[in-house]
């Protein structure tokens, strides 16, 4: 009868363990998923610039392509006004973002050379997906 009652207790503690261990799975997952940051980085460039703020912009994001961290980019030009461009990046970690990123040579050099086609700074904001559909 003992061995009985350890049998049927080390299923209960195997049982247990696998089902949480799943369980953890899932919600790390889940976290996972949520934890992307979103960037929109909104620019404005000089009159009669916007081509080659395009062409400065496609060089840049296929540099920052190749960086850790770095999930997505699409590049949105205003239809009716082409002087106004939107990044919407998506990174894995904020925190490269904010600090390692901004100090890689490629996006530096973007910033110097920026002054030539572009009106002023870009206008940075971070958001947070709080569902998504599809």
């Amino acid at each position: 009868m003992k061995t009985r009652n350890r049998l049927f207790v080390k299923s209960i503690l195997i049982l247990t363990t696998l089902l949480f261990a799943g369980w953890s799975l899932k919600n790390k997952t889940e976290i996972d998923n949520t934890k992307n940051i979103i960037v929109l980085v909104k620019y404005k460039t000089q009159p009669s610039k916007e081509n080659e703020t395009v062409l400065a912009l496609t060089n840049l994001i296929e540099s920052v392509k190749k960086e850790p961290h770095f999930v997505n980019i699409k590049l949105h030009i205003d239809p009716k006004d082409r002087t106004n461009i939107l990044l919407y990046e998506e990174w894995d970690d904020e925190l490269y973002y904010k600090s390692k990123h901004m100090q890689t040579n490629h996006l530096q050099k973007f910033i110097g050379d920026s002054k030539n086609f572009l009106a002023g700074p870009p206008e940075i904001t971070f958001w947070k997906v709080e569902k998504e559909f599809k």
